[in-house]
């Protein structure tokens, strides 16, 4: 059986259900490094025509967790233990990309980065996110 990381290489789109239905693409993943966008559509805005916030957070979360997963062993897993993010600027349109990676990896506990810019030219940071994970065997 494939792991994540294979079935990613060969079809990103169909490996991660949250990609596929957000419209995430997978831009790159290595070495405790991951980098993903998405195109803001308006079923994303929230009641005042901003990108709802939880929507940040969920993709700095898949780059940080795809981030970590470059690092881990066949026989481990992951399981978010705390996440926070400061929200810095909104968005309405345009591509955003996140990129997450792994500040360090102990025996038991993970801890990982990312921050979600502007996909133009600009590169505008619009959220930060810390997070914690815990490293599971899948044994």
């Amino acid at each position: 059986m494939m792991n994540y990381l294979e079935r990613l290489k060969l079809d990103s789109d169909q490996a991660n259900p949250f990609f596929q239905m957000m419209g995430v693409t997978v831009i790159s993943f290595a070495e405790g490094h991951a980098n993903l966008s998405m195109e803001i559509l308006p079923t994303m805005h929230n009641g005042v025509g901003w990108l709802q916030g939880g929507i940040f957070v969920a993709l700095a979360d898949e780059a940080m967790a795809l981030a970590l997963y470059t690092v881990l062993t066949e026989t481990e897993g992951i399981a978010t233990i705390s996440e926070s993010t400061s929200f810095l600027r909104g968005a309405r349109d345009g591509m955003i990309v996140a990129r997450g990676w792994v500040v360090r990896r102990g025996r038991r506990i993970a801890f990982t980065e990312a921050e979600v810019r502007r996909g133009d030219e600009s590169g505008e940071v619009l959220a930060r996110t810390t997070a914690s994970f815990a490293i599971v065997s899948k044994m």
